[in-house]
């Protein structure tokens, strides 16, 4: 059996965002507050990492671009205490005792800090990839996705030593660990599934909230219905969800805690 330990923290806040942002056709007029969740993945020798917070210098720029399409209420901000460091810290982890980073969706706040890891395989969706780099409509807003210093960190540092990998739509990242492609949020959003001692836990960006999931509502930033619909029912036949935005992951995770022994945050 495998015995993994999953946690949770949280990273930076995203301030509010339209109602309808979440909740698909849902909630005009209202507002609700979201924050980047990340999640650490300990056992089997292996310590891994799903997704490495916003770059901190590039917050500026995020919040430009976002402010200019949804208004102020909507910005992304890291709270004393929740750098990505000070997070590793608080777990009793440096950053170069990890061993891969999982990305999930290719998008400044999840890949931001993939340079802190001296030795880490970074781990990313094979479609998401080839959809940043070769897509089939050209995307003004690449750089929110891979921000230029970090696409040429990718391709110049990580690749030539192969700590770059390519995660095909079902994959293992290590026995006990598998990846698949969820769509509907980006073409790079994967669902994470961890076999812990508690039972299989999955993690994942395509439902911001948990009530996307629980109650079947498709999430309102998405690009397609279908694949809301297909990743959800596949992600119910895991015992505990973690969403990477909800700011209720650490009420209904006491200390970070998902499953196993943990680690407090």
């Amino acid at each position: 059996m495998h015995r993994f330990a999953v946690s949770t923290a949280m990273v930076a806040q995203m301030g509010e965002v339209p109602g309808p942002e979440i909740y698909w056709m849902g909630h005009f007029g209202e507002w609700f507050p979201l924050q980047i969740n990340v999640v650490l993945i300990q056992g089997e020798g292996q310590t891994i990492l799903i997704n490495s917070g916003p770059p901190e210098d590039y917050l500026s720029h995020m919040n430009t671009v976002w402010q200019k399409e949804l208004g102020d209420k909507t910005h992304i901000s890291i709270p004393p205490g929740h750098a990505m460091k000070e997070v590793l810290a608080e777990w009793g982890v440096t950053p170069a005792d990890v061993d891969i980073v999982v990305v999930t969706p290719l998008q400044a706040y999840a890949i931001g800090g993939i340079d802190l890891f001296p030795r880490a395989e970074v781990c990313v969706s094979r479609t998401g990839w080839l959809d940043l780099l070769a897509p089939k409509h050209f995307d003004e807003r690449r750089h929110m996705a891979v921000p230029d210093r970090l696409l040429g960190y990718l391709l110049f540092d990580l690749w030539p030593q192969r700590r770059v990998r390519l995660l095909k739509d079902e994959d293992e990242v290590v026995p006990g660990v598998r990846t698949w492609w969820a769509g509907t949020h980006h073409r790079s959003s994967l669902a994470i599934e961890v076999k812990t001692a508690d039972g299989l836990v999955a993690i994942s960006d395509v439902a911001f909230y948990y009530d996307n999931l629980e109650h079947n509502i498709p999430l309102g930033i998405g690009e397609s219905l279908e694949e809301c619909r297909n990743a959800y029912a596949r992600l119910k036949r895991a015992k505990r969800f973690v969403s990477l935005y909800d700011p209720s992951t650490l009420l209904r995770y006491p200390g970070g805690r998902v499953s196993g022994e943990g680690v407090s945050s």
